[in-house]
């Protein structure tokens, strides 16, 4: 876990895993004094080793090993059973937490990737290449926020360009001419907002993939990874079946926004509250059908353990890729229609007649 990225509700499970990595480290060391016949000297881990005065067995070290793993492994569980929507978004922003190149090479085989717009240049805040997944073969687009200093800025933290955007939509044609599936994972606080993003034409490359990407005649599937936020994770999101990985955000703007919004101001109080109102969670917008369904995580997060993440990432893929699969094309644009015109509608009910009653008297 990345040192300067500390989750303050983690704080007991930090402490576990300290003393974990002790208790470690000093069986390891009694292990290699052992075998190079040196048992009589001092251990390096003098409070580990010491036990009420006593000098402590490779047996109890064991033994405290795994009482520590059984009560990390519980803590995080109970942490993690009821996170709130800021540290969700906390989480969705750890470093450590899989990216779409994490992804690619994890669950991808015979990757291939594709560049530029053919019309201004080729943005790296999203990846797009053919691959297998699977027994499958598809197109594989997704945001790319960057693990390095140098790598974030230069794909601007995961903030798309409109020729990003124009990028992916060549390539979602592309896969149509071939007849493959897409698969888009999105990660993105929000498309860039920059001046030349803006005169390049942000908002209308947006548009236009909205508007493309309905019309689209083979399978596509979406998942949120990260963060979803506005449009520009919507630009990749329309989508036949759109999941969300466990502790992934997806809304129409980010708790930040919100607040200097709302209350002028952008603290932890007003993020907080901004991530409540918001309802950005996986639940959320499971409930809300915003999404169809929530893509596990391992206990702790995807940042704890990504080649899991990976294979929760890559099953729920290629199953909802054999169901729609099995689809004509005409079936696949007109479900997409209805999925998005769907979300918003809502029934009112006619008051029933003592009710009706009841607000004349009150009002008489």
């Amino acid at each position: 876990m990345s040192a300067f990225y500390q989750l303050d509700f983690e704080k007991d499970v930090r402490a576990l895993e300290e003393r974990l990595s002790e208790a470690k480290q000093a069986l390891d060391a009694m292990r290699k004094r052992k075998e190079a016949g040196e048992d009589d000297q001092p251990s390096p881990f003098p409070a580990l080793a010491q036990n009420a005065g006593k000098t402590r067995s490779a047996s109890s070290l064991e033994r405290e090993i795994n009482k520590l793993e059984k009560q990390r492994e519980a803590t995080i569980r109970e942490v993690y059973a009821d996170l709130d929507p800021w540290q969700t978004v906390r989480v969705a922003r750890h470093p450590n937490r899989p990216q779409t190149r994490d992804y690619i090479d994890m669950i991808c085989r015979d990757f291939c990737e594709l560049h530029g717009d053919r019309r201004f240049g080729d943005d790296p805040a999203i990846v797009t290449g053919l691959a297998r997944i699977g027994p499958h073969k598809c197109m594989v687009i997704g945001h790319q926020k960057g693990r390095t200093t140098q790598e974030k800025l230069a794909c601007h933290f995961g903030c798309a360009h409109p020729e990003g955007y124009r990028k992916a939509l060549l390539k979602m044609e592309l896969a149509q001419k071939l007849g493959v599936p897409i698969v888009t994972l999105v990660d993105t606080p929000g498309a860039y907002p920059g001046i030349g993003a803006e005169q390049r034409g942000q908002a209308e490359a947006i548009a236009v993939n909205l508007r493309e990407m309905s019309r689209l005649r083979v399978p596509i599937v979406s998942v949120i990874i990260g963060e979803g936020g506005s449009g520009g994770a919507l630009g990749l999101a329309v989508a036949n079946r759109v999941g969300m990985m466990a502790y992934a955000w997806y809304s129409v703007i980010s708790p930040e926004g919100c607040a200097a919004i709302l209350w002028k101001q952008a603290n932890e109080q007003t993020n907080k509250a901004a991530a409540e109102a918001l309802k950005l969670s996986s639940r959320d917008n499971l409930e809300l059908a915003i999404i169809d369904a929530i893509v596990d995580e391992p206990l702790g997060g995807a940042h704890r353990d990504p080649a899991a993440a990976g294979e929760s990432l890559q099953s729920w893929i290629i199953a909802q890729l054999d169901e729609l699969k099995e689809e004509d094309a005409d079936s696949l644009v007109a479900q997409r229609y209805q999925r998005f015109r769907r979300m918003g509608s809502y029934a009112e009910r006619a008051p029933a007649p003592a009710e009706q009653l009841a607000d004349a008297e009150s009002v008489g």
